[in-house]
């Protein structure tokens, strides 16, 4: 784990509209906003914020194939060379027989598959520390967090004064995270 600080600029917004317009005028001026924390799920934010499409799809979809393709390949293994039994008279290998085996494994391996991406790309697991830039983004308001390194080309003072006009609730704060 890296022990390197990262200084942050916080405002704090009382209301969703507000929030919106401000993430507009403040990417128009140029600066790069590390993220906004908000109490609910604000549709379209992430559009607002520029964020690209997710990939995740095409993991998932991946994953899904290759827990098909292992099931009727184990199946086909199993029942066809290692372990041939004639049941009811069915052929050793009967593909309809390995429908419900190949339709749990490709669920199975979809979805842990899903999860371990989702954790691996968004840098989550054991040991990882929450970081919380304002409590109250879990109640009542919305929180922007502008990580001051990555917008060099602005001081802390513009920065503090864009905001300051897009609508913040209360003084924007400085917090080392």
């Amino acid at each position: 784990m890296s022990d390197t600080k990262k200084n942050f600029l916080v405002g704090v917004f009382d209301e969703e509209s507000v929030l919106i317009d401000a993430v507009h005028k403040i990417r128009e001026k140029g600066v790069k906003i590390h993220e906004v924390y908000t109490p609910y799920p604000v549709h379209d934010l992430d559009v607002h914020l520029g964020y690209k499409r997710t990939r995740l799809a095409r993991a998932a979809f991946l994953f899904a194939i290759t827990g098909t393709t292992l099931a009727i390949l184990m199946q086909t293994y199993m029942l066809g060379f290692a372990w041939p039994m004639i049941i009811g008279g069915k052929d050793f290998i009967a593909v309809p027989d390995f429908v419900p085996v190949t339709f749990e494994a490709t669920i199975l391996i979809g979805s842990l598959g899903m999860v371990a991406t989702f954790l691996i790309s968004n840098g989550l697991g054991p040991g990882k520390q929450a970081v919380m830039f304002d409590p109250r983004s879990t109640d009542d308001k919305y929180v922007m967090a502008i990580e001051l390194e990555n917008n060099k080309k602005f001081t802390k003072e513009q920065i503090t004064q864009i905001l300051m006009e897009s609508g913040v609730s209360e003084k924007p704060q400085e917090k080392e995270v």
